[in-house]
């Protein structure tokens, strides 16, 4: 080893015919090998910095449509659709959604004709009679975060799309750097893919309890953010109730609470006037969503009164798309996207909301045709992507997708469901029938994940039994918390988060001793007998379960998550049949936010099909080869720019 270390320094010290590269001397080997590692780190940063500035720098400007191309605005009344975007971030979580989901959505709308609309069409279609686009969109972002502006407008120009962002006016006040500043805000109206809305003085919230009943009272977006986990949908928005005390009596009058209301008003007009110039014509009141502006009627007078003659258009509702001629410009609805959507889960809600003449109008999309052409889409809508099956249900009901010319009897299936915990995600196989084709489900055995629990049935002489159920929660609750730990913790999390947004050291240092003794205390565990702390499933949590399945004449085996669950269950009909996937509304269930969606996706990922022994392939819809390259490289490629996107 010492031999070869010192031959090896040997051949960097060796000379080499004396040079220069722009002021570096090169006189050895070692000195080469720096030249070029250089110029290799430089092609590299300017490569990322080309990357980045085609991705995130506006370099046109907006074109509006032509009111009098008859192919845009025939004068008939079509109404307009209404999306809000809570968010934008280039990889996406459960709240914000990714850039490059955001492009597919917006490129499918555009691809089906829709044009975007601004909040003078929307004023002068209700004020003037004035026609708007057939395919109108009227599109906006909420929250006025500063990375939804970073990467959306470049999206924005390449569609050649306008959109409203909508702020609150108490960010300006505190210079919260996540968030778009006045100065920003001047900017982007400039380059015309973008108008000012608001969402109003503060995100707040009051009357809120956490799952213990355990009563919280007010709290502040930062507040909220961090104990969220711990409380269900017993809360209200700042502006929608009056405030109550813990036994949900109000502590303020109704002159008390019209002044409180009145006062966010004042302040929100007071600070755009001071840091824009104007105060935006558009509202979205947060977060209304009832009768009118608020849950009680004193509280919606009050609302009225101020926003009415404020602003010139009020988005007051959430979960319809469609705005039509009879509806009130101070009460429009709008429809959320959530990032976990596939695009034809937008499209189809869409569908549904649109008058039914209309509805032809919307064609799915379906990605990959090589991968499209293989199945027999019967329900719903598929779109293939990369290595992944997207299937999506009608609303309040299913999704279905055969595999053509395709029948098997022995084989082994791998695959990973990644739809969201609440709702079903099947895989058919041996189907048939009378009709002696595998397209018919008069037989099957079938592996269903249905709101985090794992079935396996089969179905053989007209009747249907369950050969195995698997709560998921249980299979990977190495560890569990009893109901007193779970509670403990609660109160923990929310007095340290009161210290931490005290406003004095005194009583922070009190809530902080406070949460320490909290955490000591000695609780029941599951051990000790006390009941488990199951969480309850929200329609936001993401699913991620690998599929291992072999079946061989009477005999199934089956892993979930590498875990063995089945090894050699006996099944009846060893008949060969069909394979399908299906997707399946599981019902309207827990939505911290509120959100009723009745639209699902199931998602199978490397969905692969083969005889038990792997020598013959019935069905592969994997990277390979040059694909699996690509995708690797795209991978890499993507991760080093978004640490420089993160990091600058």
């Amino acid at each position: 080893m010492a031999f070869r270390d010192r031959k090896n320094r040997e051949r960097e010290n060796r000379p080499v015919k004396p040079g220069r590269f722009l002021f570096y001397p090169i006189r050895t080997r070692k000195d080469e090998i720096k030249v070029l590692r250089t110029c290799l780190e430089v092609v590299i940063l300017i490569a990322v910095a080309f990357l980045i500035a085609e991705n995130l720098l506006v370099t046109k400007t907006y074109r509006p449509y032509d009111p009098a191309d008859s192919g845009v605005v025939s004068g008939k009344d079509h109404g307009f659709i209404a999306l809000s975007y809570f968010g934008v971030a280039r990889t996406g979580d459960n709240s914000l959604i990714a850039t490059e989901r955001l492009k597919e959505e917006l490129g499918a709308l555009k691809k089906l004709g829709y044009v975007t609309i601004t909040q003078k069409d929307v004023e002068d279609y209700y004020n003037e009679g004035k026609p708007l686009p057939d395919k109108s969109l009227f599109l906006f972002f909420e929250d006025g975060r500063t990375d939804t502006v970073l990467f959306t407008e470049k999206i924005l120009e390449k569609l050649n799309y306008k959109a409203s962002i909508l702020t609150y006016a108490e960010k300006f006040e505190n210079n919260d750097q996540k968030f778009i500043s006045p100065e920003q805000l001047k900017e982007l109206e400039k380059e015309g893919f973008w108008e000012l809305g608001t969402n109003g003085y503060r995100l707040s919230y009051i009357n809120a309890y956490d799952r213990y009943h355990r009563f919280l009272g007010e709290l502040d977006s930062r507040e909220f953010v961090e104990i969220n986990q711990f409380i269900d949908r017993d809360y209200n928005h700042y502006l929608m109730d009056y405030i109550r005390d813990k036994d949900r009596v109000p502590t303020e009058s109704t002159p008390e609470m019209e002044q409180r209301i009145t006062r966010d008003y004042d302040l929100m007009e007071s600070i755009y006037t001071e840091k824009v110039g104007y105060v935006p014509d558009f509202y979205c009141l947060m977060h209304s969503n009832t009768g009118r502006y608020g849950d009680n009627a004193h509280v919606s007078e009050a609302n009225a009164a101020n926003l009415e003659g404020l602003f010139r258009l009020n988005m007051n509702r959430e979960g319809y798309s469609f705005d039509k001629k009879s509806s009130s410009i101070y009460d429009l609805t709008r429809l959320e996207p959530q990032p976990w959507w596939y695009t034809n889960h937008l499209l189809m809600r869409i569908r549904d909301d649109l008058p039914k003449e209309y509805r032809g109008n919307i064609v799915f999309v379906d990605g990959d045709q090589a991968g499209y052409s293989r199945w027999n889409v019967e329900k719903g809508a598929a779109e293939f992507k990369g290595n992944l099956i997207a299937l999506t249900s009608e609303s309040q009901s299913r999704g279905r997708m055969t595999l053509k010319d395709t029948e098997a009897g022995d084989l082994a299936l791998s695959c990973r469901l990644l739809g969201n915990k609440i709702g079903y995600q099947t895989i058919y196989l041996r189907t048939g029938g009378g009709s002696g084709s595998g397209e018919s489900f008069d037989r099957y055995i079938s592996v269903s994940l249905e709101n985090n629990v794992l079935y396996v049935r089969e179905k053989s002489g007209g009747s249907e039994k369950v050969l195995l159920k698997q709560d998921m929660f249980r299979l990977h609750d190495g560890h569990p918390v009893s109901v007193p730990e779970d509670s403990r913790d609660a109160y923990e999390a929310e007095l340290k988060v009161r210290g931490k947004f005290s406003k004095n050291n005194t009583t922070a240092g009190l809530y902080f001793l406070k949460a320490f003794r909290t955490s000591r205390e000695k609780v029941e565990s599951v051990a000790d007998g006390a009941e488990e702390y199951i969480p309850e499933l929200e329609i936001k949590d993401a699913g991620n379960v690998k599929i291992e399945l072999t079946l061989k004449g009477s005999s199934l085996s089956l892993r979930a998550d590498g875990i063995s669950l089945a090894e050699n269950l006996e099944v009846s009909d060893t008949e060969s049949g069909g394979i399908a996937l299906e997707s399946s509304f599981g019902g309207f269930r827990k939505s911290q936010r509120n959100i009723a969606d009745d639209v699902y996706d199931a998602a199978f990922q490397d969905f692969s099909v083969k005889t038990p022994d792997g020598r013959s392939i019935l069905y592969d819809y994997t990277y390979h080869g040059s694909r699996l390259m690509e995708h690797r490289v795209s991978s890499f490629w993507n991760r080093i720019v978004n640490w420089f996107i993160e990091h600058t």
